[in-house]
C-alpha cells in the first residue's frame, strides 16, 4: 500500500500523444494521479526521473520462449530478465515451441512455468491448428478458458483454405483473436532473401515481395467472409500496404504489426553472408522499410513487436542459407525503436502507440497507458544515452542479435510491474 511519486519525468502518454514535464503516483500496483503542475502529492517513496522518460511499459506480441523443448535456447527465467532490462512489462509469447502449444495442458504447462520463472507479466497465445500442421484446428474453446489470448500458427501458413476458413468461423463465434502470417507458402519455401538485383549477386534463393501481397488479399477474403478479429503479425512490404488499407475502408476487424528488424535495418544488411541478419520474412529494400515506417507513422500499421527468436550458435554459425532464421529483440527493442524517434520519422508518443497502447488495446488489457487506474506498468528510460552494443551483455540465452557491435542510444534506467521494480539498471 505505499505510495510511490515519479517525480520531474518527461511523461510519455501514447493516448493523449503528449509528451510532457510532470510526476506520476503509484498506489497499490495501479497509477493513482498524474499532474504536471509544480506541487507534488504527499508519497513514502520519491523518486526523482532528472527529466528522463517515463512511458507506459512495452506489450512485445511475439515473443517465442524455447519451453518446452529447446530450453537450451531461451527459458522463461532469462527471457524474463531481458524483457525487464528492456522495458518489456507484458511478453506475449509464441506457440511455436518443441512439441507445439496446441492443448490446454501444454498451455498449462508454459503458464505456470511463467508464473514462477518471470518477474514480467507472460501472456500466452496457442496454435489454431494442432501441431501447427494446417490440418485440424485446436480446441479453441478450450484453450480460451485455460488463458490462451489468441491463436496462431506463426510461420506455418496454413495452405488448406478449407481448414483454415473453418478454424476461423469457430473463432468468430468464440471472439478469439487470430494472428496470421501473410506470406504465399508455396513462393517463400525456400528462400532467405529478397528478390532483387542484391540477391542475385550474391547467388541466394529468393521470394518476390508478391507473395506478401499475395498472402494478405487471401486472408483478407476470409476475414470478409468470416468476420473474425484478425491481426497480421508483420507486413514488410510497400506492396501490402494498398491491400490493408482497403480491408480498413471496407470495416473489417483488422489490424497489423511489424518488427523491429524490418523497420531499422534492410536487405544490404546481409552482405558478407552475415546470419545474424537472417530473419524471416526476410529483410527488405530500403524503399519497403521506409514505406513501413511511414505505415506506422500515419497508424496503418498497429504494433511494433520485436518478434523475439533465439537461437544457439551452431543454428546460426552455418552457410547462409542453411542457417536458421530469426533474432533475439527483447533488450533491443527499445533502443532499436528509438533510431526512428532520433531520425525524425515517429514521436516518442507515435513510438510508443505502436509498442506500448496498441498492443494492448488489441488484446484487451489495461495497460499500455499512464491513464488513472491503469496498471503501473511503466519503463524510465534516457532516450540519448549511447552505448555501443556487446551480444555477451543480453540477459538472452541465446545471443542472435544483427545489432552486435553497433552504436545504439537509449538506455531503460528502471522497469515497473504493478509498481514494484523489476529492473534497475546499474549504470543510472
Amino acid at each position: 500500500m505505499t505510495r510511490t511519486l515519479l517525480h520531474d519525468a518527461r511523461l510519455i502518454d501514447p493516448e493523449q500523444g503528449t509528451d510532457t514535464r510532470g510526476w506520476l503516483l503509484i498506489e497499490n500496483g495501479h497509477i493513482v494521479a498524474t499532474g504536471s503542475d509544480a506541487a507534488t502529492p504527499e508519497a513514502e517513496e520519491r523518486v526523482d526521473c532528472a527529466g528522463k522518460c517515463l512511458a507506459p511499459g512495452i506489450v512485445d506480441l511475439g515473443v517465442k520462449v524455447c519451453e518446452p523443448g529447446e530450453r537450451h535456447k531461451e527459458s522463461y527465467r532469462s527471457a524474463g530478465r531481458a524483457a525487464a532490462a528492456g522495458g518489456v512489462t507484458t511478453m506475449i509469447t509464441r506457440p511455436d515451441t518443441l512439441p507445439a502449444i496446441d492443448s490446454p495442458e501444454a498451455l498449462e504447462f508454459v503458464s505456470r512455468r511463467a508464473n514462477e520463472a518471470a518477474d514480467i507479466n507472460v501472456l500466452p497465445m496457442a496454435a489454431l491448428t494442432k501441431g501447427r500442421e494446417g490440418r485440424e484446428m485446436t480446441e479453441i474453446g478450450f484453450l480460451m478458458d485455460a488463458g490462451a489470448v489468441a491463436f496462431t500458427d506463426c510461420d506455418h501458413v496454413v495452405r488448406d483454405t478449407k481448414v483454415l476458413a473453418r478454424a476461423l468461423t469457430y473463432a468468430r463465434g468464440l471472439g478469439a483473436l487470430v494472428i496470421g502470417h501473410v506470406q504465399e507458402p508455396t513462393l517463400s519455401a525456400g528462400a532467405t532473401a529478397t528478390s532483387g538485383k542484391f540477391a542475385s549477386l550474391y547467388g541466394l534463393p529468393a521470394v518476390s515481395p508478391m507473395a506478401e501481397r499475395m498472402g494478405i488479399d487471401r486472408d483478407i477474403a476470409l476475414i470478409e467472409m468470416t468476420g473474425v478479429r484478425y491481426h497480421v503479425d508483420q507486413i514488410t512490404t510497400a506492396r501490402a500496404l494498398p491491400a490493408l488499407r482497403r480491408a480498413r475502408a471496407n470495416g473489417l476487424d483488422i489490424t497489423a504489426g511489424t518488427s523491429i528488424h524490418h523497420l531499422t535495418l534492410n536487405d544490404l544488411d546481409v552482405a558478407g553472408y552475415r546470419t545474424f541478419f537472417k530473419v524471416k520474412p526476410p529483410l527488405r529494400s530500403e524503399d519497403d522499410r521506409m514505406a513501413v515506417v511511414e505505415a506506422v507513422r500515419d497508424g496503418l500499421i498497429d504494433t511494433i513487436s520485436s518478434m523475439h527468436t533465439p537461437q544457439d550458435e551452431e543454428s546460426k554459425r552455418l552457410p547462409f542459407e542453411e542457417a536458421a532464421s530469426g533474432a533475439v529483440g527483447l533488450e533491443t527493442l527499445l533502443p532499436a525503436a528509438l533510431r526512428l524517434y532520433q531520425s525524425g520519422d515517429l514521436t516518442l508518443a507515435a513510438l510508443f502507440r505502436a509498442l506500448s497502447l496498441n498492443p494492448a488495446k488489441r488484446l484487451g488489457l489495461p495497460c499500455g497507458r499512464l491513464a488513472v487506474g491503469a496498471p503501473a506498468d511503466l519503463v524510465l528510460f534516457d532516450p540519448d544515452k549511447p552505448f555501443v552494443l556487446d551480444r555477451w551483455t543480453l540477459r538472452s540465452k541465446s545471443k542472435n542479435t544483427p545489432f552486435d557491435g553497433q552504436r545504439m542510444q537509449g538506455k531503460v534506467i528502471t522497469t515497473y510491474v504493478a509498481g514494484c521494480p523489476v529492473f534497475e539498471s546499474p549504470n543510472a
